[in-house]
């Protein structure tokens, strides 16, 4: 009975719960559809305004300036869009300038001297001397690299030249086109070769490769590739005396056949062994064109033909060193009797790093054919570092040489008549050695220039005993980038 009673008792209490929901969800779901149209409509509005303001973001992009008007949005848009245009901009200019590269030397230089000797109206003198290099990359042949070398030269002003009868010139730096005028400082292509590298083995990996073949070709400096030095090969930062640039018998003695610039067309082929680093062995064969072949004039008929073998060493405990052996042949050498016939003869030019801060060099070179006025030369010098007393870029340097009186020329030289006009070229007896010194320091200022003080004395010029000897001073300025 009891039970019953509960029963129906929680029926009743369900049906009034069920009625009190009820009437709660009606109310609520009134109170919902009145809210929802008015969100619908604060949501319409929202959309014609967003669709506004998109269709005035669409017109401030098509613009391509940045106004005070336009939306915040929009105007960092273009700022950002116009920062990455930049920088694409900067990468494609940089992707496109990979490989070149560039420099810039100019040298100025004041000398004067003292015992120059009768026939010599110069005591003083200035000239300078303006280079320009680009190195341009010439793409691939294979796993061969190409590039172009072009070198621009100018200048005025010939220098102290041969004073006394000298053989070696006391200004090796100066640069005048023959025969003009010296206000004439007209720019002239100097050199334009191009080089392809081509790593060994040829089906090799080339980053792997240690041994590889280099091929030039094109007008060039043939010293840029035979007979170098580490420490007398730059008349712009070095000595300064044509004596001690290159192999005497070759520049000083006109063996090399280079045009009256310095330069001439030919080829050369090296092969370059770094498989024992840092030992290095290169040998090289390098063909040029001579006398009026330097000109491209008959190039191609009597070369001058010259071979080099060289390596580079670690000793004196470890310290640096380049030996080098050359031989030459020109088949249109010059005699000292105006007779084109050929030359030839060997050479050495050796540099060694003997403590920290001092290196050696010598160069020597023996005439085996031709008539020529010295048949032998030897050269040597030192250069000291400026650490020695706290100055590392600056740099001290002496040099001694001595070029060898031929036999040839000891008895033809005071009759030898090479032009035909009648009177003798040289008019005295040459007899013993041309003795040549040098010594320059050199100081830094920055980077980009440098400031060289030299002096030089020259004992019997030419071989000529009864001239005075020569003595001069110089200061050069030499700035580059």
């Amino acid at each position: 009975m009891l039970e019953a009673s509960s029963s129906s008792c929680r029926v009743v209490s369900i049906a009034i719960l069920a009625v009190i929901c009820l009437g709660k969800v009606s109310t609520a779901w009134a109170v919902s559809e009145e809210d929802i149209l008015h969100k619908l409509e604060d949501m319409e509005k929202r959309i014609e305004k967003l669709e506004a303001e998109k269709a005035e973001l669409e017109r401030s992009l098509q613009e391509p300036y940045i106004s005070e008007e336009e939306p915040e949005v929009a105007a960092r848009l273009k700022a950002v869009e116009s920062q990455a245009n930049s920088y694409r901009q900067a990468a494609r200019t940089v992707e496109a300038l990979e490989g070149i590269s560039a420099g810039m030397g100019l040298t100025l230089m004041a000398q004067g001297q003292s015992g120059s000797g009768p026939g010599t109206d110069k005591d003083s003198e200035l000239n300078y001397r303006a280079d320009a290099t680009v190195s341009l990359p010439a793409g691939s042949l294979g796993n061969a690299e190409g590039f172009i070398f072009t070198h621009f030269r100018m200048g005025q002003g010939l220098g102290l030249e041969n004073s006394g009868g000298a053989f070696a010139s006391l200004n090796a730096s100066s640069f005048q086109r023959p025969g003009s005028e010296a206000s004439d400082s007209t720019v002239l292509l100097a050199q334009a070769w191009y080089q392809v590298n081509v790593p060994l083995p040829l089906s090799g990996n080339p980053d792997l490769s240690r041994r590889h073949v280099e091929l030039n070709f094109g007008k060039m400096d043939p010293f840029a590739f035979f007979d170098q030095n580490r420490i007398a090969d730059d008349e712009t930062r070095g000595f300064v005396n044509q004596a001690f640039i290159h192999n005497p018998l070759l520049d000083v003695g006109s063996d090399i056949g280079v045009d009256e610039f310095g330069f001439t067309p030919g080829f050369r082929l090296a092969y370059i062994d770094d498989a024992y680093k840092p030992q290095q062995y290169a040998v090289s064969l390098g063909v040029f064109g001579a006398s009026e072949g330097a000109s491209f004039m008959d190039s191609l008929d009597s070369p001058i033909v010259i071979a080099q073998a060289e390596t580079g060493q670690r000793i004196f405990g470890g310290l640096a060193g380049t030996y080098r052996l050359y031989g030459w042949h020109n088949g249109r050498g010059q005699n000292f009797d105006g007779a084109a016939t050929a030359h030839a003869g060997f050479g050495i030019s050796l540099d060694q790093q003997v403590a920290d801060y001092t290196t050696l060099y010598t160069r020597y070179g023996i005439q085996t054919e031709g008539k020529v006025t010295f048949d032998q030369a030897l050269t040597l010098g030192v250069e000291f570092g400026g650490s020695y007393w706290r100055r590392g870029a600056d740099a001290l340097g002496a040099s001694f040489g001595l070029l060898q009186i031929s036999d040839d020329f000891e008895l033809e030289s005071l009759t030898v008549d090479g032009d035909g006009d009648g009177i003798a070229d040289y008019g005295y007896v040459a007899d013993g050695s041309e003795h040549v010194l040098e010594v320059y320091y050199r100081y830094r200022l920055n980077r980009q220039f440098e400031l060289s003080a030299n002096l030089q004395y020259i004992h019997n010029p030419g071989g000529n005993d009864a001239a005075s000897d020569v003595k001069a001073y110089g200061l050069r300025a030499q700035l580059m980038y």
